[in-house]
């Protein structure tokens, strides 16, 4: 079912194979997501479960001005940050991205070469974890940008829509994400090196 066609479904008298076609398509991706946000598989669930409700509650003030994609990530975002909030557990920045021209990024001290296979990294749950954690340990704001571009795959402008905020300040906020993870990874990946060379 095509993306108008879903559109059209979801506004008609029986939602249902619109809702089941949205739900075929992204519920593993809003899991993804949520989980990644939240690291806790059980509220990563709810939030899919509550976008999908949402999503049923209040389709009839889709205006179609993003993807249904796009409108499906923004809702689950939002409900994430709804439970981080209500956790109190992690601060939530407010940053736009407009002050990071003046505050240039530290470059990582060492820079390693570590590349692989993404089938080899998900077989190798060491560096799998060691990736989790480094990710983790992303401000919110930066994690939420590098899950939805560099994992999830959205676009710019998506990833944009998804957070309200400016594709300058996905931009930025990538940057900054990439190269985090870049100097977090590194001794890991070095030590690997050696110990491969050894």
């Amino acid at each position: 079912m095509d993306e108008l066609a879903i559109l059209n479904g979801l506004k008609s008298d029986q939602p249902q194979a619109a809702l089941t076609a949205l739900f075929e398509q992204y519920a593993d991706r809003l899991y993804h997501l949520a989980l990644g946000l939240l690291r806790d598989e059980d509220a990563a669930e709810d939030v899919v479960q509550d976008t999908f409700l949402s999503v049923f509650r209040n389709r009839f003030q889709f205006e179609g001005r993003s993807s249904a994609g796009t409108w499906l990530y923004r809702i689950a975002y939002n409900l994430s940050l709804d439970r981080l909030r209500s956790k109190q557990t992690l601060p939530l920045p407010e940053d736009d991205g407009a002050e990071d021209a003046d505050n240039p990024v530290p470059l990582p001290r060492e820079f390693v070469e570590w590349r692989w296979l993404p089938e080899e990294l998900i077989q190798d749950h060491e560096r799998r974890k060691t990736l989790d954690d480094a990710i983790q340990s992303l401000s919110p704001a930066l994690r939420a940008v590098f899950l939805l571009r560099d994992v999830e795959e959205l676009s710019t402008e998506e990833t944009a829509a998804v957070l309200s905020i400016s594709t300058a300040a996905v931009k930025v906020r990538l940057h900054r994400a990439r190269l985090e993870l870049r100097e977090k990874l590194a001794a890991f990946f070095a030590a690997q090196e050696k110990g491969a060379v050894q």
